[in-house]
């Protein structure tokens, strides 16, 4: 394909959105030679930067910082009278989250694309009308790449009202508050839940289902809940529905149960949905699923040829570096490229007190498949550079399969796990054997120690704990 065909095109691709996967979407595009545009309706980063990943993940780096000072009377550390300026706290939140955006703006600059700024809206499958406020402006495009993202959804039931808020108004608030209800025990509401408790609030968190982040094995989820109950404080109701909330001047109320629970907040943390208003996709063609994504194959085309989706919106991983590495197989494939298809590895992160992070298949899910496993774990207590560290809570451990060997699946519950994840990623998707992770010499003191014990104690030869007992 020559880009210098395109005749009376405007852009030979047009990038919807400029989160984690629009704006490396739109900077590959350039880089193969298209003739570039990004639309961004509201802040250029997108969500993960300006309201998501990036604002908590700094607030958590404070609050765990506050914790770690005000519990660090083993280590010799007492810190009397410490006190936390919620105020500073937000404002290095903003700053980084400014100093970010400052730079995927040069980015796309420097890479010659240009930056409009507006709401984009589809005429047909090749037109786009962006009201912006610069005034409209109506695009004739040859390849178009929908990156819009999702945002929080509410459940039925739940009133508005000023004290009742989604994450993204809770990383804004004033003041944290004292007392804190969650509604939501998945990764976004575990999370805030954690940070809001090592910064003193009195946390509730309620989740319908049975216990909260069930996307983890068992083994994982048992260290964080403990944690978060018995380290941090923290009460969880789960198995059971919140109702009759209501909210006033003097705070929320909801019932769980029998019983009447009573916070100055309601965060509610239950789900997130597809970012389609004001797209009007109906016009190119696209259909939405009952769900309302914007469906794509394994290298995010959809059933309009030109038209790509990437990211939260096609209901794939909802996770920012799940959407930039679609947005860079669409970008090369909307380039007339020949791709990978979309990368069927994707690694987790959840930053609650203490971190969990996981790769490839679960216990369960090797179960429901059908495929023999054998797991190898390695505690942190049994870890010099951890109890150097003051961190015993947790472990890693490796799945593989009973007949080869192969790596297969990984979890990390304990501190820097989000780090530690990279390796395993990187060595499942190398297909290694825990023998060969086993033989590789990894330098001590160090945690990344965890996955070399790891693969001993699944090879049935582990140095630093005993040995199972024979039975």
């Amino acid at each position: 394909m020559s880009w210098a065909e395109s005749g009376s095109y405007d852009f030979d691709v047009v990038v919807i959105g400029a989160g984690p996967g629009g704006y490396p979407a739109a900077i590959r595009a350039a880089q193969l030679g298209a003739r570039t545009a990004i639309v961004e309706r509201e802040a250029w980063g997108g969500t993960c930067l300006n309201w998501g990943c990036i604002p908590t993940k700094a607030m958590i780096a404070s609050a765990e910082l506050a914790w770690q000072a005000r519990h660090g009377e083993s280590l010799g550390i007492v810190a009397p009278g410490l006190s936390v300026n919620y105020r500073t706290l937000l404002e290095h939140k903003q700053a980084t989250v400014r100093k970010l955006s400052q730079g995927i703006q040069s980015l796309l600059r420097a890479n010659g694309v240009d930056m409009i700024e507006g709401q984009a809206s589809f005429i047909s499958a090749d037109r786009l009308h962006v009201r912006g406020p610069s005034g409209d402006r109506w695009l004739r495009v040859r390849r178009v790449i929908i990156a819009t993202g999702s945002t929080s959804s509410f459940p039925p039931g739940v009133p508005t009202h000023a004290r009742i808020v989604e994450s993204r108004v809770f990383l804004d608030l004033p003041e944290l508050p004292a007392r804190l209800l969650v509604l939501g025990g998945g990764y976004i509401g575990c999370e805030l839940a954690a940070m809001a408790a090592m910064l003193g609030s009195q946390v509730t968190i309620v989740e319908l289902l049975d216990d909260i982040l069930l996307l983890l094995d068992d083994d994982a989820r048992a260290v964080v809940r403990r944690s978060l109950e018995r380290t941090l404080g923290v009460r969880i109701l789960s198995g059971r529905p919140a109702e009759s909330i209501e909210a006033g001047d003097s705070g929320v109320r909801l019932r769980v149960g029998d019983e009447t629970l009573e916070g100055d907040v309601l965060l509610v943390a239950t789900g997130r949905r597809p970012m389609t208003e004001g797209l009007c996709p109906e016009r190119a063609g696209l259909p939405l699923d009952p769900k309302g994504y914007i469906r794509a194959d394994a290298r995010n085309r959809t059933s309009v040829p030109g038209i790509y989706a990437i990211g939260d919106v096609n209901g794939g991983p909802q996770l920012a570096h799940a959407a930039t590495s679609q947005g860079l197989i669409a970008a090369e494939d909307a380039c007339g490229r020949s791709p990978r298809p979309n990368e069927h590895l994707v690694p987790g992160v959840i930053f609650t007190h203490p971190e969990v992070a996981m790769v490839g298949l679960t216990e369960r899910e090797a179960a429901q498949r059908g495929v023999a496993v054998n797991v190898g774990r390695f505690p942190y207590a049994a870890l010099g550079r951890a109890l150097a560290a003051g961190e015993r809570e947790g472990f890693v451990k490796w799945i593989a399969e009973a007949d080869t060997g192969r790596l297969v699946g990984a979890c990390a519950v304990g501190a820097r796990a989000t780090d530690l994840i990279s390796e395993a990623a990187v060595a499942i998707r190398a297909e290694l054997t825990a023998h060969e992770v086993g033989r590789t010499i990894h330098p001590h003191p160090t945690f990344g120690e965890l996955w070399m014990e790891a693969a001993h104690v699944l090879e049935g030869a582990p140095v630093h704990i005993p040995p199972s007992r024979k039975t």
